[in-house]
């Protein structure tokens, strides 16, 4: 378990991020046209996992914004935006902002993801929902960064992130 903050109020996850040097935990996410994504889908690419509560939330909008803006100039990379909104939410979202290199996943069927990567919230406000957290995995599905950022109101540390991918 990992205690972050939510405006200084301390709340858990159930676990904590998977080790970097290890093998990335399979999953399996809704994408906003309501088909099944599978870790599988995105073999032989580098991921960056940008994992977040609720885009209808300011930090949480700015860093699929930021993302998508750095996107476009990673090689043989995808980035995955992912959280328990509905796929609709993300649509209409992604689609109002323009944007068009990152992809959005839904963890709102099983909640396993969160679960698998001991990210999700067990109390507080922001319960069952996952916390933000930066996950890069190399194309060989080994992770190579982690990040679960600790006060949730915060932004990620995006160049820390981009940087394993040189």
């Amino acid at each position: 378990m990992a205690t972050i903050t939510l405006k200084g109020q301390h709340i858990n996850t159930s676990g904590t991020l998977p080790k970097i040097g290890t093998q990335a935990p399979d999953f399996k996410l809704t994408a906003v046209d309501l088909s099944t994504k599978t870790s599988s889908d995105f073999s032989g690419h580098n991921l960056v996992l940008n994992i977040f509560p609720s885009v209808d939330t300011g930090t949480c909008a700015q860093s699929v914004r930021t993302f998508n803006k750095k996107a476009s100039e990673l090689s043989n990379t995808k980035v995955l935006c992912i959280s328990k909104d509905l796929p609709f939410a993300m649509a209409r979202f992604c689609g109002a902002e323009g944007l068009d290199n990152v992809i959005s996943l839904s963890d709102y069927k099983s909640g396993n993801f969160g679960k698998t990567y001991g990210l999700d919230f067990i109390d507080g406000p922001l319960e069952t929902l996952l916390s933000r957290c930066i996950v890069v995995i190399d194309k060989n599905g080994t992770i190579i960064h982690t990040e679960q950022v600790k006060e949730t109101v915060d932004e990620p540390n995006y160049q820390a992130a981009l940087e394993v991918l040189s």
